[in-house]
């Protein structure tokens, strides 16, 4: 079996491309930035030169290959060119379906997000980012796509954390460290609203499930378990003993940072907030898994255990 990779370098597709690889899998990742390969570079990799800009180097990376998993996406919280979300995650996915089309692959992956379906507690498409909006816009395109015969899965993470690269992609992740370390005091609001929380490992094998038992055109909710804020932070503060106290912002709060924060950008600053992302903070955003469980026979990790699996990498990496 041969498989080509986009977003390879990322958090997720990272751990994927090493788990393939591990497995004896023949991988082509593509590659924008060599500097962010050297994870993968120790494993039997073929690195593919380019972006999902240059349908070029997506049909030289897809040649023979049996199947793709497209994982490339722009999930940075706010840029200085908006047009880069429509353009990477809407035109670099027609890129990747219209090269696995020319280039006879079976099968395809895609990699979206549990954001598209919105906050669990309503219809409030003002919860919704950039992000999520050209995710569900690309979800379309997958499912509409009739050139050639790719049949075409969808997989919808959830809140990912776990060991791996602290991206903004696992900022679950960064939280966990820092509330360990004493330098995380708050929650959104009360605290009580949920999240779903789902550890990377499940993650990846919730992928290769979908590339192999996944049914053409269907969707599946790779998550794990429903939590609010401060059970997060109480599972932490029971597994490492250090228990701080926190402080509810409420949504006015931060809706003023976050605007403080975009008028920074006019001096260059990189917001740390938006009020997108300040309003679905204030949202239940919980989902279940049944259907990958069911299909796939996707299992999750409860978070106690994935948390407890998280926190002894983090001690392992400043002991290095």
């Amino acid at each position: 079996m041969k498989v080509f990779i986009t977003g390879a370098t990322g958090f997720i597709g990272e751990r994927l491309t090493q788990h393939l690889a591990g497995q004896g899998v023949r991988v082509n990742a593509l590659v924008r930035n060599p500097d962010k390969s050297r994870n993968i570079s120790r494993h039997e990799v073929t690195m593919i030169s380019g972006d999902i800009g240059d349908i070029e180097s997506l049909r030289k990376g897809m040649a023979d290959c049996d199947s793709v998993y497209h994982l490339a996406g722009m999930t940075q919280p706010w840029h200085r060119d908006k047009t880069i979300y429509s353009r990477i995650n809407v035109e670099g996915t027609r890129n990747v379906l219209q090269a696995a089309s020319d280039q006879s692959v079976r099968k395809l992956v895609f990699t979206s997000t549990a954001g598209v379906f919105g906050p669990a507690d309503g219809d409030n498409r003002n919860a919704l980012t950039e992000y999520d909006r050209t995710k569900a816009q690309a979800e379309e395109l997958v499912r509409s796509w009739d050139k050639g015969n790719v049949e075409r899965v969808i997989v919808n993470p959830t809140r990912v954390y776990g060991p791996g690269q602290l991206s903004v992609s696992n900022t679950v992740t960064k939280l966990i460290n820092r509330y360990r370390l004493g330098k995380w005091r708050f929650v959104p609001g009360d605290g009580t609203q949920l999240g779903n929380y789902v550890l990377i490992d499940d993650v990846v094998r919730g992928h290769v499930l979908a590339m192999e038992r996944g049914r053409h055109g269907e969707r599946y909710i790779l998550g794990g378990e429903n939590r609010s804020y401060r059970e997060l932070f109480d599972t932490v503060a029971e597994l490492t003993g250090k228990r701080y106290k926190l402080f509810g912002v409420p949504l006015w709060m931060m809706m003023a940072v976050a605007r403080m924060q975009l008028m920074l950008t006019a001096v260059g600053r990189t917001p740390a907030i938006t009020p997108a992302f300040a309003r679905r903070y204030h949202h239940d955003w919980n989902f279940n898994s049944d259907k990958a469980q069911r299909e796939l026979g996707y299992t999750l990790t409860p978070l106690k255990q994935g948390v407890g699996i998280t926190l002894e990498w983090l001690e392992r990496q400043r002991e290095r």
